[in-house]
């Protein structure tokens, strides 16, 4: 997860008062963030779902008493982060329960949901409970979304979530996956957080997992994504200059980093320096290291894109003790520094920072774990490999 308007901010800061670029990273967690899909059931049949959910019942999911010793040992294990997913989360009966749990235990707890079932008979409940933050995906304005997500109305439904939370003092976000199909609904999306007053922006890259692997076809040009990250880098500089207290937040692909260094030289040249210090601290890609995942029936994997790959199972053994075996040879590698990545991601001059990107990417298109990323949108010169060496991908 790349937190840019953290290093937008150290910039405009730089610029403005000469105040030193602190330098946080990941490293610096006590153990990984879990994303946990507690039921894989759904209202809605999203198109680029990569937990293939649907409106239906799944067998073999995680009890209640299951869950609590899962948490018991995470907490022992000095987990800082649960981020409660699905599925929709809140189909599940006692997400609420859990959810009161994990907040008692000390846990930032952050609740992932489409929206939709957001409403007066449960919004006291949330409140309640007090999380950390609620995400809530919106895939483009009105039309677009109830494309993607595959069913008229949810947009409608997943705004009124938004607004009912931000009524209620909680801190809300707009999760938004950036596709081809949807690219141009960006500008105003942003323009309605302003319009809301939406606390966050978190632009997820499209990853080849689940349902987003079959529509991998419909994957944003790199030319539509590099444009996506300017608007975003454009609209997140604005608000810091305005001093707007928002959250803009990128996933999935970590060449955001190197990118927002390039832009950089072209608007604070003379900070290139200490902001590439402080991306090589960020470390980029942090999958089986600093970020899980365990999905509902209690099977762990590197994290949340890797559902076809198991790492061992809650029911068998603890999750502290998974996360720590490397004799599995994923995760050897993925915890290895640097990473054995090949191609244009083991040339690239910009390792240090990105960390080889995303795995499942590369993964899903060539069947091999540490080849090139093929989502990475930089050109061969901007990483420095010779364009003789893998081709100029950037400009596909």
């Amino acid at each position: 997860m790349f937190r840019l308007n953290r290093y937008m901010k150290a910039l405009v800061e730089l610029s403005e008062k000469g105040v030193t670029v602190g330098r946080t990273s990941p490293a610096n967690l006590p153990g990984p963030v879990v994303i946990w899909n507690l039921i894989r059931r759904c209202n809605l049949t999203c198109k680029h779902c990569y937990s293939i959910s649907a409106d239906t019942d799944f067998k073999g999911e995680l009890s209640t008493e299951e869950v609590f010793n899962v948490m018991d040992d995470l907490k022992a294990f000095h987990v800082p982060v649960l981020i409660l997913s699905g599925g929709e989360p809140l189909l599940r009966p006692d997400i609420f329960e859990i959810s009161k749990r994990s907040k008692e235990m000390g846990f930032y707890t952050s609740l992932s949901t489409n929206g939709t079932l957001i409403g007066p008979e449960n919004i006291e409940q949330i409140a309640e409970i007090g999380y950390d933050y609620v995400g809530i995906s919106i895939d483009g304005m009105r039309h677009t979304h109830d494309e993607f997500r595959r069913k008229e109305g949810s947009f409608d439904a997943a705004m009124s979530g938004i607004r009912q939370c931000l009524d209620h003092g909680i801190k809300v976000g707009m999760r938004f996956t950036l596709t081809q199909d949807n690219a141009e609904d960006l500008p105003a999306l942003l323009q309605m957080m302003d319009e809301e007053g939406i606390d966050k922006f978190y632009l997820s890259h499209l990853n080849y997992a689940g349902r987003g692997n079959k529509n991998r076809k419909d994957d944003a040009h790199h030319r539509l994504t590099r444009q996506a990250m300017e608007i975003l880098f454009e609209n997140c500089l604005a608000d810091i200059r305005e001093g707007k207290n928002r959250e803009y937040v990128t996933g999935n692909n970590d060449a955001d980093g190197v990118y927002l260094l390039h832009w950089a030289r072209h608007h604070f040249p003379e900070h290139v320096e200490a902001l590439q210090a402080v991306l090589e601290q960020w470390g980029g890609n942090s999958t089986g290291v600093n970020v899980s995942n365990i999905d509902n029936l209690g099977n762990v994997h590197p994290d949340t894109m890797w559902w076809n790959y198991d790492l061992g199972n809650v029911r068998e053994r603890p999750f502290s003790e998974i996360w720590h075996d490397t004799t599995d040879p994923l995760m050897a590698g993925l915890k290895q520094r640097p990473r054995p990545v090949t191609g244009r991601c083991g040339s690239c001059d910009y390792l240090k920072i990105c960390n080889g990107n995303t795995r499942v990417r590369a993964f899903q298109v060539s069947q091999d774990y540490w080849g090139e990323d093929p989502g990475c949108y930089l050109t061969d010169s901007e990483i420095h490999i010779p364009k003789s060496s893998f081709g100029n991908v950037a400009t596909c």
